[in-house]
């Protein structure tokens, strides 16, 4: 069931990605805006005032996120460290990371995104020939959670904080339409795959004891060594993650808010702890309420933005060439079905 979901949902975050990206490339002379800005453009300030919030609140929500799944890294390196040690380090670590420069993030991707499929391969070795067996004994599917993984596993794919980012590097290093169409698909597609790897490793490792954050399972069924490059692998992924959604905070803050800059520094360094300690810090959760109802409402933003974009703009220049009015609604019914799913379930 959750195999479905990947698939699905990996179609759906190329869409939602190439249509940001288009919105970026369509204003290629008017770049410094962040979603927001778009949307205001043409929907009004109102709107772009309360996709201000939404974004925010869902990065920050996010940031929160990796801060509690780096604890459970952490434990993998050193389980006796004072829990608060561990959070603080991981925290200052993701916060200096914020303040890179274009192309130093660049090259800090590029070494981070190396070590995290390093780590994912480790484990998918592991899984296949530890104990493969396990996997035989996973249910296919199970009706009580027929919608659940639609929230975990949409955030896990789309990635918009990024964009800006991946459309900033492209244009300084001068792309063309066809190979930023290329880098935006290729980016979302390749980390599916190795979502993939990584949970039949984890499966065939854990079994039916895998741990609501895939690593804690792997306790007791690997050796220490094994553990403690796995932590560290992960840790690594988990702080280039942190500082390019910190990032997205801190353009946003810069250019749509025109906060100063003291000030845009406090608010995207201390949020995520103080939400952590005031009491958010279950993983799962936070991801269910992220993706299913902050990142779905996101998409559906920026769907109807893209759609009006075209339509207002006519451009022949732009990274999607053709896609179909039924496309398009098919994606909004989706987001809908997927935030009404969420807020039902929590409530």
């Amino acid at each position: 069931m959750s195999l479905f979901y990947l698939v699905f949902l990996t179609a759906i975050s190329v869409a939602i990605h190439l249509m940001y990206a288009d919105i970026i490339y369509i204003h290629k002379a008017d770049h410094h805006h962040r979603f927001p800005g778009y949307v205001e453009m043409y929907w009004g300030k109102r709107a772009a005032n309360i996709t201000n919030v939404i974004i925010l609140t869902a990065v920050f929500f996010t940031l929160t996120a990796y801060l509690v799944l780096s604890l459970s890294f952490a434990n993998l390196v050193a389980p006796t460290l004072p829990l608060a040690v561990k959070l603080l380090f991981f925290w200052i670590l993701g916060s200096a990371a914020i303040f890179l420069t274009v192309k130093k993030a660049a090259i800090l991707d590029t070494v981070t995104t190396s070590i995290t499929l390093l780590m994912i391969l480790v484990i998918f070795v592991l899984g296949i020939f530890t104990s493969p067996e396990k996997l035989l004994f996973i249910p296919t599917s199970n009706p009580v959670f027929l919608f659940f993984p639609f929230g975990p596993i949409l955030f896990a794919l789309l990635g918009e904080t990024a964009i800006p980012a991946t459309m900033a590097y492209s244009r300084a290093e001068n792309l063309t339409v066809k190979e930023i169409r290329r880098v935006v698909s290729y980016g979302s597609l390749i980390p599916s795959i190795f979502y993939l790897l990584f949970v039949i490793g984890i499966l065939g490792i854990s079994g039916l004891a895998v741990s609501d954050d895939s690593v804690s399972g792997l306790i007791g069924y690997v050796p220490k060594i094994v553990l403690v490059l796995i932590g560290i692998f992960g840790f690594v992924s988990l702080w280039d993650s942190y500082s390019s959604a910190g990032t997205e905070i801190k353009k946003t803050l810069e250019y749509e808010w025109k906060l100063p800059r003291s000030v845009i520094n406090s608010v995207v360094i201390f949020s995520p702890l103080v939400l952590y300690f005031v009491g958010f810090t279950n993983f799962l959760e936070l991801v269910s309420f992220i993706g299913g109802i902050l990142y779905s409402i996101w998409g559906l933003l920026i769907v109807i933005t893209w759609r009006k974009a075209r339509i207002i703009e006519g451009v022949n220049d732009t990274l999607i060439n053709k896609f179909s009015p039924l496309a398009v609604y098919s994606l909004i019914f989706i987001f809908i079905a997927g935030i009404i799913y969420h807020i039902i379930n929590f409530l």
